[in-house]
C-alpha cells in the first residue's frame, strides 16, 4: 500500500542567499558534505537534496517527481544513480536522465568556491517550463500513464501556460494515429471542456476533464502507427465535398477541407457539406452526426489550431463509416426517405412507435411527416421510454448469436443522436427527414430488446436541475476503467441535458430522466468472456 505523497520529509536547514550573486545561494560547507555524504536543505520553499560522491556534488529536488517521496532516503550507487526506494524509479543525477520512471527530476546547477557548496535556484523561464511539461507530456503516451499526464498538465499550468494547450496539443500529436478517424475521445471532448467550466467547483475538478480527454486520446492511439493524409488541396466547393465522401474517396474529401482552410474558410463553411455527407445514409449507428456536431464545439472552444486535425479525422471517419442502410435489417431506410413528401397527416405519440419493427417504423414516420415537432417528440419519447425499459437480460445472456449482442451502451445513442441531428437540423431544415427516419431506425431496432413489463416509476426525477448538477458532478471521480464507459456517460448525461433545457415540458422529458438515471445506477457488464466463447465456437464450427 502507497503512503500519501506528503509523508514528512528529514528536517531540512534552512539557507539564505549571499551577497556574492543573487541567482546563487550558499547551502552547505564541502567539508560537512563530503562527511556525511548528503545533506537537506531549504531555500525559500524548496527542499533541496545535496549528494556527494567519487563524481561530485548534486543537487536535486528532495520530492521524488513520481509521488513525492523523499529522496534523502534514497539509494545513491555507483555511477550517480539516485533510487527512490518506495517505487524503484532512477534518476542519473549526472547526466539528468530519469532511467527508471517517467517525470523527469529537477536538479540545480552547483558550484564549489572558497571550501564552501552553492547552488542555483532561480527557476527556468515560465516559458521553457511550459514547453517541457508539453514534451513530457507527450512521452506519458507511450505507456498510458494517466497519473503522469495529471501532473504534466499540473505542471503545464504552474509555468503559467494554458492548460487547454495540452488538449490542443494531444488533438495534434494523435490525429493521424487513428486509422478510421473520429473517435469517442473526440466526440467526448467538448462535453468534458463545458462540464470543467460550467460545473467544477475547484482546481482538481478543472483538471479531471483535461485528463480524461488528454488520456482517451492516448488510449485510443497507444501503439497505433502512423495513417498518413493525403497532401493535395482543391478549390472548395461544398457539393464536391460530400460527393467525395458519398464514393468514399479521402483523399479528394480531403483535398477540399485543406481548400477550405487555405481560403481562410472555417467550421461554419464546411458544417453544413459535413452534416449533409453525416446523414446521407443511416450510417456508423449514428456516430457521424454526433462527430460532426462536438467536432464542430470542440473547434469553438479550442480555437482554429485544431481545426486541420480535427476535420482530417473526421472526414476519414465520414468516408470510412459503415452503412447500416445497406443490411436487411434497415434496407427499407431509402425507399422512405424517397417516399418523404412532408405531407402525412397522421398524428403520432411515442407509444404509437412503441414495438414496432424497423420497417413499420419508418412507414408511420412518411405517414406523420407534415408535423415534425410532433414527430421528433414521439421518436424522442419513444426512444426514452425504451431506455427505461432495456431488458438487462439481454447484456447478460451469453447463448445468444451476434445479433443479441445489444447492451446499455447502445441504447444510449438514441437520445445522444437525437441531440445531435436535431441541433444540426434546426440549422438546416433540409435534414430534418433524415434525422426522424434514422430515430426510427434506432427505434426499431431497439425494440427487441424491451421489457415492457418493467415498473420505470422507482427511476422517476422529481427535480431536473438537481438530478443534473448531482449526476454530473458524480463524473469528476466516475471510477470508470473504460474510457468508452466514461464518455458515454458524459456524452448521454450533457444530450440528456441540453434537450431537456431546450424543451423542458416536452411529453418525453419524465421518460428521458428516468432512463437517464437507471442507466447511472443499473449494472454495466463489460466483459463476456462465455458469450465470446460460444459465439466464437459457433462461428468458427459454421466455417467453410
Amino acid at each position: 500500500m502507497s503512503m500519501p505523497s506528503a509523508a514528512p520529509s528529514p528536517s531540512a536547514e534552512a539557507v539564505g542567499r549571499d551577497e556574492l550573486d543573487e541567482n546563487w545561494v550558499k547551502v552547505a560547507a564541502l567539508d560537512d558534505l563530503a562527511a556525511a555524504g548528503r545533506k537537506l536543505v531549504k531555500v525559500g520553499a524548496k527542499q533541496i537534496a545535496l549528494f556527494h560522491d567519487e563524481k561530485g556534488v548534486f543537487a536535486c529536488n528532495n520530492r521524488c517527481p513520481h509521488e513525492g517521496y523523499p529522496l534523502m532516503e534514497g539509494k545513491l550507487t555507483e555511477g550517480c544513480i539516485l533510487t527512490c526506494n518506495w517505487h524503484n524509479w532512477k534518476f542519473d543525477l549526472e547526466g539528468g536522465e530519469t532511467l527508471v520512471g517517467g517525470d523527469r527530476l529537477r536538479r540545480y546547477p552547483v558550484r564549489l568556491q572558497d571550501g564552501a557548496v552553492w547552488i542555483e535556484v532561480t527557476d527556468p523561464p515560465a516559458a521553457e517550463r511550459a514547453e517541457s511539461a508539453l514534451e513530457n507530456l507527450h512521452d506519458s503516451f507511450r505507456r498510458h500513464e494517466y497519473d503522469r499526464m495529471a501532473r504534466e498538465i499540473s505542471r503545464l499550468q504552474l509555468a503559467g501556460a494554458d492548460p487547454l494547450e495540452a488538449v490542443r496539443q494531444a488533438l495534434v500529436w494523435t490525429h493521424d494515429r487513428f486509422e478510421f478517424g473520429t473517435t469517442h475521445a473526440h466526440a467526448a471532448a467538448p462535453d468534458w471542456l463545458w462540464l470543467r467550466e460550467a460545473v467544477a467547483r475547484d482546481e482538481a475538478e478543472r483538471l479531471v476533464p483535461l485528463v480524461e480527454i488528454v488520456g482517451n486520446l492516448a488510449w485510443d492511439s497507444l501503439r497505433e502507427p502512423a495513417y498518413p493524409y493525403p497532401e493535395g488541396v482543391a478549390p472548395f466547393d461544398p457539393d464536391a465535398l460530400v460527393a467525395a465522401i458519398e464514393r468514399e474517396d479521402e483523399a479528394a474529401a480531403v483535398a477540399q477541407v485543406r481548400g477550405a482552410l487555405k481560403d481562410g474558410l472555417g467550421f461554419a463553411a464546411l458544417e453544413r457539406p459535413l452534416a449533409q455527407a453525416a446523414l446521407a445514409h443511416y450510417q456508423d449507428f449514428g456516430h457521424s452526426a454526433i462527430y460532426v456536431y462536438k467536432t464542430g464545439q470542440l473547434i469553438a472552444r479550442l480555437g482554429e489550431s485544431v481545426a486541420e486535425p480535427l476535420l482530417l479525422a473526421l472526414v476519414r471517419s465520414l468516408v470510412y463509416a459503415s452503412r447500416e442502410d445497406l443490411i436487411p435489417e434497415f434496407r427499407a431506410y431509402a425507399g422512405s426517405l424517397a417516399a418523404w413528401d412532408g405531407k402525412g397527416t397522421a398524428r403520432v405519440s411515442a407509444e404509437d412507435f412503441v414495438g414496432l419493427s424497423v420497417k413499420r417504423a419508418l412507414a408511420l414516420c412518411v405517414d406523420a411527416s407534415g408535423d415534425i415537432p410532433a414527430l421528433y417528440d414521439a421518436l424522442l419519447g419513444v426512444g426514452a421510454w425504451y431506455q427505461l425499459h432495456y431488458d438487462l437480460a439481454h447484456q447478460n445472456a451469453t447463448d445468444k448469436p451476434v445479433s443479441q449482442n445489444v447492451g446499455w451502451l447502445d441504447f444510449t445513442h438514441h437520445i445522444t443522436f437525437a441531440n445531435a441531428a436535431r441541433t444540426l437540423a434546426s440549422k438546416y431544415p433540409e435534414l430534418w427527414p433524415a434525422t426522424l427516419l434514422q430515430l426510427a431506425c434506432f427505434a426499431g431496432r431497439n425494440a427487441a430488446f424491451i421489457d415492457r413489463d418493467l415498473d420505470g416509476s422507482e427511476w422517476a426525477v422529481a427535480d431536473a436541475p438537481a438530478f443534473f448538477e448531482e449526476s454530473l458532478r458524480g463524473l469528476f471521480d466516475h471510477a470508470q476503467a473504460e474510457y468508452i464507459v466514461s464518455v458515454h456517460l458524459v456524452k448521454l448525461l450533457v444530450a440528456a441535458r441540453e434537450e431537456v433545457e431546450a424543451r423542458p415540458d416536452a411529453p418525453w422529458v419524465p421518460d428521458l430522466l428516468a432512463a437517464v438515471k437507471r442507466f447511472l445506477h443499473s449494472p454495466l457488464k463489460r466483459k463476456h468472456a462465455t458469450r465470446v466463447a460460444r459465439q466464437s465456437l459457433g462461428f468458427v464450427a459454421l466455417e467453410g
